[in-house]
C-alpha cells in the first residue's frame, strides 16, 4: 500500500479566510444575531395538528400522520392510533440550495398494514411562501382545509405555517433536516444541535477532628482506628491510630468535589484494622450534603458531635443497632470560595468560584461563528465507502455546546453562532471536531465510541478586541502512527470587551479566587479532585439528550495530559531551551566584549559603564528605557493570528515510532513484557544521566555550605580571613571605585588574560563535599 506523502510546513498552518459574514440578498433583512457566520436559507413546515379527519380504516378509525414532500425530500410525523384530532407539533426544515421543485406537498395519511391510506392534502407554491427572519415574531399556523389529489375539497382540516427562513430561526435546533432523511427515528436525537451546562461543581470539607467512646468488636485489644469517608465513588481514608485510648484524635482534612443537585450521601465509618487486609466497622453515619453548611472564606465553622450508628448482621440482613453511644466530631463545609479544577490549568476557560456571591462582573463577550470544514477525512465506511457524519463541540466556562451533525459530507456546513460572557481574558475556548457514530440506535449498545478528528484551542489574551477573526484551523490529531492532517475547520471569532478599565485591571489580580492563595491545597489534592470533577462532569453530560458521551468529554477536557511522553518531554526541554537562548546570546555577546572581538563596541561599553558608575541613579531608568523601546519596535510584527496546534513545538513530526506507541499505551500497560523491559531499560538511562545533573547541582550547594562549616578547616579559615579584609577594605573605598575597578577587570583586554581557571573558581572547585558520604 503506497503511503501518504509527508505535508509540508504550510498545510499545518493557520490559513485566514474572507467569507461572506452576515450576508443577505439584496433586498433582504439582515439579522443582527448571526452576523459571524454565513446565512443558509431554509424551508419551513410546522405542522401542529389536524381536525374532523374522516375514518378510513375497514374498523372505521383513523390512524394518521403527515409527510411532508418536497421533491426527492420526505419527512413524516409520527402517527396516531384512533385519533381523528391529532396533535403533532413538529418542524420540517429544508435546505434551499438543494431544493429541486417548485412546490411543497403535505399529505395526511392513513397509517395501515398493507397500504396506507391518502386523506387529503395541502400544496404550496414556494414563489407564495412568506420570508421571515428573527428578530420577527414567529409566523402564526393557519388552518387549512385538505384537498384531494383533483384538487377539490375533502373533509378535514390542517394547521399550518410555511416559511422561508434562515438558520437563526428559532425552530432549526428542533427540526427534522432533509439532510437527515436516511437517520432512522431512534437516531435523530443524535445528530440535533444543543446546549449543555456543567453541574456546579463543589468542594467538600470534611475535617475528621475525634471520635469518643468507641466500642470495638474485639474487647481484649486496644483498636487500631481509622476514618473512612465515601461521596459516590470518591474514598478518602484518615491515617490509623494505634492508641491506647477509645477517644483517637486525628484532625485531619479530606476534600471531595461534590454536583449539584447532591443525589450522594456522604458517609463516614469508624473502621478498626484487626489484621492486614481485614477490616471491621465500628460505627457509621450518614450525611445529607443538603444540610452541610457553605463557606465563602476561611473563617471556622462550628464543628458538630455526630452519632455512629452500630449495624449487626443478623440471618444475613443487616439491622442497626439502637443501644449505642459512640460519636464522631466533625467540621464539615462546601467551600464556595475556590474554583473547582475540571480542566487543565495550562487551558482553564474558567476561574471564578463556585459561590455565586463572589463573582465579579463580566468584562465581555465571546462569539464564536463554527463556519464550514473542508477537506475531512473518511472515519469509517458504509455500503462500502467511507464516509464522515461531522459535529462540533465548543467548551467555554460551564457552557457546552454542540453542532448538529452533517451527514455524510468530507466539506460540512454548519453556520451555527454561539455566545459567552467573559469574566478573565486570560482563558481559553476548547472547539472540537468528532465523527458521530450513533445515527442508529443498535450501535449504542454495541459501545460505539464518536471519534475524534481534531481539537483547536484559542486563547482569548492573544485576541483584539472588537476584530472578527476568521480563519481556517488544521484539524492535527497525533495517532500510533505519526502525525495526521484531519481536515481544516473554519471559525470566525469576536471578543468584545464592555470595560477596558475593567479588563487591564484584571491583569493586576490573582488568577484564582482568594482561597486558593489563603488556605490552598497540595498538588496531590488538586490532581486527585481534578480527576474526580472530570468524572462527575462527564457523568453528568453523558446523561444528557442527546448525551455528550465520555471520551468527548475527556478529550475536550484534556483528562491524559498527566501521562508520561517522551515527546512531551523533549518538547518542553526544548521549550525551556528556547527561553533561556535569549540569555545565551546575551552571555556570547559579553563574552565577546571582554575578548575585544569588535574594539568599538567594547570602547562604548567601556563609556557606558563609567557613565553608570558615575550616575548611578541612571541604571534602571535605562533598563527600563531599553525594555520600552524594544516592546515599541517588536510592535511592527506583532502576531495579527490567533495561536493554533504547531506541529514542530511539539516535536508530532519528528517522534520515533516506537515513542509514539509508548505514549498511546494504557495504564497499566498492554504490551509485551520484552518490550516493557526496553523501555524500562531507556527510562533507567535517561534518568541516569538527570540523576547526574541533581547530583552535581547538589555538589555546588553542598560547596557552598561548606564555606563556613569548618568541614574544611583551611578553606574555611582562608574564607574567614578573605571576608574581614574584604570588610575592612570596603568600608575605607567608596563603592562607586570598588564597582569601576571590577568592571574594568572584567573588561579588561585579552593581552592580560589567562587561559587557566581563576583563583576563586580554583578555590571553589577544592572545597568539600558530602558526596564522600554518599554509598
Amino acid at each position: 500500500m503506497m503511503q501518504r506523502p509527508p505535508l509540508r510546513p504550510e498545510e499545518y498552518s493557520l490559513k485566514e479566510t474572507t467569507p461572506h459574514l452576515g450576508g443577505a440578498a439584496a433586498g433582504d433583512k439582515l439579522t443582527t444575531t448571526y452576523d459571524l457566520v454565513e446565512q443558509m436559507q431554509y424551508l419551513y413546515v410546522r405542522v401542529v395538528k389536524a381536525k374532523e379527519l374522516p375514518n378510513k380504516d375497514i374498523t372505521g378509525s383513523c390512524d394518521p400522520y403527515v409527510e411532508v414532500k418536497l421533491g426527492n425530500y420526505k419527512g413524516q410525523t409520527g402517527h396516531f392510533e384512533k385519533k381523528n384530532n391529532p396533535e403533532w407539533n413538529q418542524v420540517f426544515a429544508f435546505a434551499k440550495e438543494r431544493i429541486q421543485s417548485s412546490v411543497v406537498e403535505i399529505l395526511v395519511k392513513d397509517k395501515d398494514l398493507v397500504k396506507d391510506d391518502f386523506i387529503g392534502r395541502v400544496i404550496f407554491d414556494l414563489n407564495e411562501v412568506p420570508k421571515r427572519v428573527p428578530p420577527d415574531s414567529p409566523l402564526a399556523p393557519q388552518w387549512y382545509r385538505l384537498e384531494d389529489r383533483n384538487g377539490h375539497k375533502v373533509k378535514g382540516e390542517l394547521m399550518l405555517a410555511v416559511w422561508m427562513g434562515t438558520q437563526a430561526d428559532e425552530a432549526f435546533p428542533e427540526a427534522w433536516h432533509s439532510d437527515a432523511a436516511s437517520v432512522p427515528g431512534d437516531g435523530l436525537a443524535s445528530i440535533r444541535s444543543k446546549v449543555y451546562l456543567t453541574p456546579k461543581l463543589w468542594y467538600l470539607r470534611v475535617n475528621v477532628i475525634e471520635a469518643q467512646d468507641l466500642i470495638p468488636n474485639d474487647k481484649t485489644r486496644f483498636p487500631e482506628v481509622y476514618v473512612k469517608a465515601m461521596l459516590g465513588n470518591q474514598v478518602q481514608r484518615t491515617r490509623a491510630l494505634a492508641s491506647r485510648t477509645l477517644n483517637p484524635l486525628w484532625n485531619e482534612d479530606l476534600m471531595f468535589v461534590a454536583a449539584e443537585p447532591f443525589e450522594e450521601h456522604l458517609v463516614l465509618s469508624v473502621e478498626d484494622r484487626v489484621a492486614p487486609g481485614k477490616d471491621e466497622v465500628i460505627g457509621r453515619t450518614i450525611i445529607a450534603l443538603q444540610h452541610v453548611p457553605r463557606r465563602l472564606d476561611h473563617r471556622l465553622l462550628t464543628s458538630q458531635w455526630y452519632n455512629l450508628e452500630k449495624h449487626v448482621i443478623i440471618d444475613g440482613e443487616q439491622k442497626k443497632e439502637t443501644k449505642f453511644s459512640s460519636r464522631i466530631h466533625l467540621r464539615i463545609c462546601l467551600e464556595g470560595g475556590y474554583h473547582v479544577l475540571d480542566e487543565s490549568t495550562h487551558y482553564s476557560s474558567d476561574l471564578r468560584p463556585t459561590a455565586k456571591p463572589l463573582w465579579k462582573p463580566s468584562i465581555g463577550i465571546l462569539e464564536l461563528g463554527i463556519l464550514t470544514a473542508q477537506g475531512l477525512l473518511p472515519m469509517k465506511t458504509k455500503d462500502g465507502r467511507g464516509t464522515t457524519d461531522a459535529y462540533c463541540v465548543a467548551k467555554y466556562g460551564q457552557k457546552w455546546v454542540r453542532t448538529r451533525t452533517i451527514i455524510d459530507s468530507f466539506t460540512p456546513k454548519w453556520n451555527e453562532q454561539y455566545t459567552w460572557e467573559v469574566y478573565d481574558p486570560c482563558t481559553v475556548v476548547t472547539i472540537g471536531v468528532f465523527d458521530n457514530c450513533h445515527l442508529n440506535g443498535g450501535e449504542k449498545a454495541n459501545g460505539a465510541r464518536d471519534t475524534r478528528i481534531g481539537k483547536v484551542r484559542i486563547r482569548l489574551s492573544t485576541l483584539e478586541t472588537d476584530r472578527v477573526y476568521t480563519h481556517s484551523y488544521p484539524l492535527i490529531v497525533l495517532t500510533p502512527g505519526g502525525v495526521k492532517k484531519m481536515g481544516e475547520v473554519q471559525l470566525a471569532v469576536r471578543f468584545t470587551c464592555s470595560s477596558l478599565l475593567n479588563m487591564m485591571h484584571l491583569y493586576s489580580q490573582p488568577l484564582l479566587p482568594k482561597m486558593h492563595y489563603v488556605h490552598p491545597l497540595s498538588v496531590i489534592q488538586v490532581d486527585n479532585l481534578r480527576r474526580q470533577a472530570t468524572s462527575i462532569v462527564s457523568t453528568r453530560l453523558g446523561r444528557a439528550e442527546p448525551p455528550l458521551r465520555k471520551e468527548i468529554v475527556e478529550y475536550m477536557l484534556d483528562v491524559d495530559s498527566h501521562m508520561w511522553s517522551m515527546r512531551k518531554s523533549k518538547a518542553n526541554f526544548f521549550r525551556i531551551t528556547g527561553v533561556l537562548s535569549p540569555l545565551f546570546a546575551v552571555a556570547r555577546w559579553f563574552d565577546q566584549i571582554c575578548h575585544w572581538k569588535n574594539p568599538l563596541t567594547t570602547v562604548l561599553i567601556h563609556v557606558l559603564f563609567m557613565i553608570l558608575v558615575l550616575y548611578p541613579e541612571l541604571i534602571l531608568p535605562t533598563i527600563f528605557l531599553y525594555l520600552f523601546l524594544i516592546g515599541v519596535w517588536y510592535y511592527r510584527w506583532r502576531p495579527r493570528q490567533p495561536p493554533h496546534m504547531d506541529t514542530r513545538l511539539s516535536h508530532a513530526e519528528t517522534a520515533h515510532p516506537d515513542e509514539l506507541d509508548e505514549e498511546f499505551d494504557t495504564f497499566p500497560t498492554s504490551r509485551p513484557p520484552d518490550l516493557v523491559r526496553m523501555r524500562y531499560d531507556k527510562l533507567r538511562s535517561v534518568a541516569g544521566r538527570i540523576q547526574t545533573v541533581v547530583g552535581d547541582l547538589a555538589t555546588q550547594g553542598e560547596r557552598l555550605q561548606s564555606l563556613l562549616s569548618w568541614r574544611d578547616p583551611r578553606a574555611t579559615a582562608l574564607f574567614v580571613v578573605f571576608c574581614f579584609v574584604a570588610a575592612i577594605v570596603l568600608y575605607v573605598t567608596p563603592f562607586r571605585v570598588v564597582v569601576f575597578l571590577a568592571g574594568l577587570y572584567v573588561l579588561r583586554h585579552p593581552r592580560f588574560r589567562h587561559k587557566m581557571p581563576s583563583v576563586p573558581l580554583n578555590f571553589f572547585r577544592r572545597l568539600p563535599a558530602r558526596t564522600d558520604s554518599m554509598l
